[in-house]
Protein backbone atom coordinates (compact mmCIF):
# COMPACT_ATOMS: atom_id res chain seq x y z
CA UNK A 1 0.00 0.00 0.00
CA UNK A 2 1.55 3.18 -1.35
CA UNK A 3 0.65 6.05 1.35
CA UNK A 4 1.46 8.37 -1.65
CA UNK A 5 -1.33 7.70 -2.88
CA UNK A 6 -3.56 7.59 0.24
CA UNK A 7 -2.49 11.01 0.54
CA UNK A 8 -3.30 11.75 -2.90
CA UNK A 9 -6.88 9.98 -2.60
CA UNK A 10 -7.55 12.29 0.65
CA UNK A 11 -6.79 15.82 -1.31
CA UNK A 12 -9.34 14.61 -4.18
CA UNK A 13 -11.98 13.92 -1.51
CA UNK A 14 -11.18 16.96 0.59
CA UNK A 15 -11.95 19.06 -2.88
CA UNK A 16 -15.10 17.69 -3.30
CA UNK A 17 -18.80 18.36 -2.63
CA UNK A 18 -20.48 15.42 -4.17
CA UNK A 19 -19.21 12.05 -3.58
CA UNK A 20 -19.81 8.51 -3.99
CA UNK A 21 -19.04 4.90 -2.91
CA UNK A 22 -19.23 1.83 -5.27
CA UNK A 23 -18.84 -1.09 -2.75
CA UNK A 24 -18.69 -5.03 -3.71
CA UNK A 25 -18.10 -8.26 -2.08
CA UNK A 26 -14.67 -7.91 -0.95
CA UNK A 27 -15.74 -5.28 1.34
CA UNK A 28 -18.43 -7.73 2.89
CA UNK A 29 -15.69 -10.52 2.87
CA UNK A 30 -13.69 -8.25 4.99
CA UNK A 31 -16.11 -8.79 7.59
CA UNK A 32 -16.21 -12.55 7.41
CA UNK A 33 -19.03 -12.41 4.86
CA UNK A 34 -17.73 -15.03 1.84
CA UNK A 35 -18.71 -14.16 -1.93
CA UNK A 36 -21.62 -15.82 -3.73
CA UNK A 37 -19.03 -18.50 -5.07
CA UNK A 38 -17.75 -18.79 -1.45
CA UNK A 39 -20.69 -19.77 0.47
CA UNK A 40 -20.86 -22.59 -1.80
CA UNK A 41 -19.12 -25.13 0.29
CA UNK A 42 -19.82 -28.42 1.77
CA UNK A 43 -23.11 -29.52 0.57
CA UNK A 44 -23.68 -26.45 -1.57
CA UNK A 45 -20.70 -27.25 -3.47
CA UNK A 46 -22.25 -29.77 -5.89
CA UNK A 47 -25.04 -26.77 -6.91
CA UNK A 48 -24.44 -24.71 -10.41
CA UNK A 49 -25.22 -20.92 -9.49
CA UNK A 50 -28.24 -20.70 -11.92
CA UNK A 51 -29.74 -23.97 -9.29
CA UNK A 52 -29.61 -21.72 -6.28
CA UNK A 53 -30.37 -17.92 -7.69
CA UNK A 54 -31.77 -17.92 -10.61
CA UNK A 55 -35.99 -17.34 -11.13
CA UNK A 56 -36.12 -21.25 -12.95
CA UNK A 57 -33.88 -22.38 -9.81
CA UNK A 58 -36.61 -21.27 -7.75
CA UNK A 59 -39.31 -22.64 -9.49
CA UNK A 60 -37.71 -25.69 -9.97
CA UNK A 61 -36.86 -26.57 -6.65
CA UNK A 62 -37.84 -23.57 -3.98
CA UNK A 63 -36.86 -25.38 -0.75
CA UNK A 64 -33.40 -25.91 -1.90
CA UNK A 65 -33.67 -22.29 -2.47
CA UNK A 66 -34.74 -20.98 0.31
CA UNK A 67 -32.36 -23.22 2.47
CA UNK A 68 -29.44 -21.67 0.74
CA UNK A 69 -30.24 -17.98 1.69
CA UNK A 70 -32.05 -19.18 4.64
CA UNK A 71 -28.12 -20.53 5.64
CA UNK A 72 -26.83 -16.96 4.28
CA UNK A 73 -29.27 -14.80 6.30
CA UNK A 74 -28.47 -16.86 9.47
CA UNK A 75 -24.82 -16.03 9.41
CA UNK A 76 -25.21 -12.35 9.10
CA UNK A 77 -26.02 -12.60 12.78
CA UNK A 78 -22.31 -13.36 13.25
CA UNK A 79 -20.66 -10.87 11.41
CA UNK A 80 -20.37 -6.87 12.37
CA UNK A 81 -19.52 -3.88 9.79
CA UNK A 82 -15.97 -3.59 9.36
CA UNK A 83 -13.33 -1.03 9.45
CA UNK A 84 -13.99 0.17 5.62
CA UNK A 85 -17.96 0.10 6.76
CA UNK A 86 -17.60 2.53 9.63
CA UNK A 87 -14.84 4.66 7.66
CA UNK A 88 -17.83 5.05 4.91
CA UNK A 89 -20.58 5.51 7.48
CA UNK A 90 -18.44 8.38 8.85
CA UNK A 91 -17.64 9.80 5.37
CA UNK A 92 -21.67 10.85 4.78
CA UNK A 93 -21.45 13.76 7.42
CA UNK A 94 -18.33 15.13 5.43
CA UNK A 95 -20.21 16.48 1.98
CA UNK A 96 -23.17 17.63 0.90
CA UNK A 97 -24.00 14.78 -1.18
CA UNK A 98 -22.95 12.05 -0.53
CA UNK A 99 -24.30 8.33 -1.21
CA UNK A 100 -23.16 4.66 -1.05
CA UNK A 101 -23.73 1.93 -3.99
CA UNK A 102 -23.62 -1.16 -3.00
CA UNK A 103 -23.77 -4.72 -5.12
CA UNK A 104 -23.76 -6.63 -1.46
CA UNK A 105 -27.07 -7.63 -0.15
CA UNK A 106 -25.92 -8.40 3.51
CA UNK A 107 -27.21 -4.71 4.89
CA UNK A 108 -23.81 -4.17 6.74
CA UNK A 109 -23.32 -0.42 4.99
CA UNK A 110 -26.78 0.35 7.24
CA UNK A 111 -25.83 -1.38 10.25
CA UNK A 112 -22.50 0.78 10.32
CA UNK A 113 -24.81 4.19 10.32
CA UNK A 114 -24.77 4.97 6.36
CA UNK A 115 -27.95 6.42 5.83
CA UNK A 116 -28.01 7.20 1.87
CA UNK A 117 -27.66 3.52 0.49
CA UNK A 118 -28.62 1.98 -2.22
CA UNK A 119 -28.62 -1.59 -2.86
CA UNK A 120 -28.23 -2.66 -6.62
CA UNK A 121 -28.92 -6.17 -5.99
CA UNK A 122 -31.64 -6.06 -3.29
CA UNK A 123 -31.54 -7.08 0.85
CA UNK A 124 -30.87 -10.64 1.33
CA UNK A 125 -33.18 -10.27 4.97
CA UNK A 126 -36.30 -8.71 2.93
CA UNK A 127 -38.40 -10.87 0.73
CA UNK A 128 -41.39 -9.93 -1.42
CA UNK A 129 -44.35 -11.92 -3.45
CA UNK A 130 -46.82 -10.83 -6.20
CA UNK A 131 -48.54 -8.82 -3.65
CA UNK A 132 -45.93 -6.74 -1.74
CA UNK A 133 -42.58 -6.68 0.23
CA UNK A 134 -42.34 -8.77 3.45
CA UNK A 135 -39.52 -7.71 6.86
CA UNK A 136 -37.80 -9.90 7.82
CA UNK A 137 -39.16 -9.14 11.24
CA UNK A 138 -42.31 -11.01 9.90
CA UNK A 139 -40.22 -14.30 8.33
CA UNK A 140 -38.83 -16.37 10.50
CA UNK A 141 -35.22 -18.25 10.09
CA UNK A 142 -35.05 -21.60 9.77
CA UNK A 143 -37.92 -22.57 8.07
CA UNK A 144 -37.07 -25.67 5.17
CA UNK A 145 -39.02 -24.24 2.51
CA UNK A 146 -40.77 -20.69 1.05
CA UNK A 147 -43.60 -19.55 3.09
CA UNK A 148 -46.73 -18.79 1.35
CA UNK A 149 -48.19 -15.05 1.18
CA UNK A 150 -51.86 -14.37 2.00
CA UNK A 151 -52.07 -13.95 -1.92
CA UNK A 152 -50.89 -17.33 -2.68
CA UNK A 153 -47.78 -17.13 -4.42
CA UNK A 154 -44.18 -17.91 -2.68
CA UNK A 155 -42.02 -15.54 -0.88
CA UNK A 156 -38.46 -15.13 -2.29
CA UNK A 157 -35.86 -13.15 -1.08
CA UNK A 158 -35.58 -9.48 -2.47
CA UNK A 159 -32.40 -10.12 -4.40
CA UNK A 160 -31.61 -9.67 -8.09
CA UNK A 161 -30.83 -13.38 -9.14
CA UNK A 162 -29.41 -14.28 -12.51
CA UNK A 163 -31.25 -13.35 -15.21
CA UNK A 164 -33.16 -10.91 -13.68
CA UNK A 165 -32.49 -6.97 -14.34
CA UNK A 166 -32.46 -4.41 -11.94
CA UNK A 167 -34.95 -2.61 -10.47
CA UNK A 168 -35.85 0.36 -12.15
CA UNK A 169 -36.00 3.13 -9.95
CA UNK A 170 -32.88 1.26 -8.09
CA UNK A 171 -30.95 1.77 -11.12
CA UNK A 172 -31.98 5.17 -11.72
CA UNK A 173 -30.18 6.21 -8.60
CA UNK A 174 -27.58 4.57 -8.70
CA UNK A 175 -27.07 5.91 -12.44
CA UNK A 176 -27.71 9.89 -11.78
CA UNK A 177 -25.83 9.33 -8.26
CA UNK A 178 -22.65 7.92 -10.67
CA UNK A 179 -23.07 10.89 -13.26
CA UNK A 180 -23.58 13.93 -10.88
CA UNK A 181 -20.61 12.90 -8.56
CA UNK A 182 -17.19 14.70 -8.18
CA UNK A 183 -15.78 11.74 -6.70
CA UNK A 184 -16.46 7.90 -6.55
CA UNK A 185 -14.97 5.68 -4.34
CA UNK A 186 -14.92 2.34 -5.78
CA UNK A 187 -14.25 -0.55 -3.26
CA UNK A 188 -13.56 -3.82 -3.40
CA UNK A 189 -15.68 -5.04 -6.54
CA UNK A 190 -14.05 -7.36 -9.55
CA UNK A 191 -15.92 -4.47 -11.64
CA UNK A 192 -17.17 -7.45 -13.49
CA UNK A 193 -20.78 -7.93 -12.92
CA UNK A 194 -23.04 -5.49 -14.94
CA UNK A 195 -24.46 -3.24 -14.96
CA UNK A 196 -22.74 -1.96 -11.75
CA UNK A 197 -19.39 -2.32 -13.62
CA UNK A 198 -20.28 0.72 -15.86
CA UNK A 199 -20.91 3.23 -13.17
CA UNK A 200 -17.22 4.15 -12.63
CA UNK A 201 -16.86 4.61 -16.50
CA UNK A 202 -20.01 6.39 -16.60
CA UNK A 203 -18.89 8.70 -13.73
CA UNK A 204 -15.44 8.95 -15.49
CA UNK A 205 -17.07 10.03 -18.48
CA UNK A 206 -19.07 13.19 -16.54
CA UNK A 207 -16.03 14.55 -14.97
CA UNK A 208 -15.15 12.49 -11.68
CA UNK A 209 -12.32 11.51 -10.17
CA UNK A 210 -12.43 7.59 -9.69
CA UNK A 211 -10.21 5.98 -6.83
CA UNK A 212 -9.98 2.23 -6.56
CA UNK A 213 -9.24 0.54 -3.44
CA UNK A 214 -8.65 -3.25 -4.35
CA UNK A 215 -6.12 -6.05 -3.39
CA UNK A 216 -6.03 -7.04 -6.55
CA UNK A 217 -6.54 -5.07 -10.23
CA UNK A 218 -9.32 -5.05 -12.08
CA UNK A 219 -10.56 -3.78 -15.78
CA UNK A 220 -11.19 -0.59 -14.15
CA UNK A 221 -7.62 -0.11 -12.80
CA UNK A 222 -6.11 1.41 -16.38
CA UNK A 223 -8.99 3.90 -15.73
CA UNK A 224 -8.67 4.96 -12.15
CA UNK A 225 -7.31 8.14 -11.12
CA UNK A 226 -5.70 6.19 -8.12
CA UNK A 227 -5.64 2.98 -7.35
CA UNK A 228 -4.85 1.35 -3.90
CA UNK A 229 -3.89 -1.74 -3.29
CA UNK A 230 -4.63 -3.48 -0.21
CA UNK A 231 -7.91 -4.91 1.47
CA UNK A 232 -10.58 -1.63 1.98
CA UNK A 233 -10.49 -2.56 6.38
CA UNK A 234 -6.80 -1.50 5.73
CA UNK A 235 -6.91 1.12 3.85
CA UNK A 236 -9.76 3.31 4.72
CA UNK A 237 -7.80 3.63 8.47
CA UNK A 238 -4.94 5.66 7.22
CA UNK A 239 -7.38 7.48 4.47
CA UNK A 240 -9.58 9.13 6.99
CA UNK A 241 -6.05 10.02 8.47
CA UNK A 242 -5.26 11.90 6.08
CA UNK A 243 -8.73 12.97 4.96
CA UNK A 244 -9.12 14.67 8.32
CA UNK A 245 -5.61 16.67 8.27
CA UNK A 246 -6.74 20.18 7.57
Amino acid sequence: MNEIDIEKAAALMRSASNMAVLTGAGVSKESGIPTFRDAQTGLWAKYDPQQLASPEGFKNNPELVWQWYDMRRQNLANVQPNAAHIAISALESEFSEFAVLTQNVDGLHQRAGSKHVVELHGNITTFYCFDRLHPASEIPTGLKQPPVCHCGSLIRPAVVWFGEALDRSVWRSASQTAIGCEVMLVVGTSALVQPAASLPFDAKQKGAKIIEINPEQTPLTRRADLFIQAPAAIAFPLLMQYFRQS
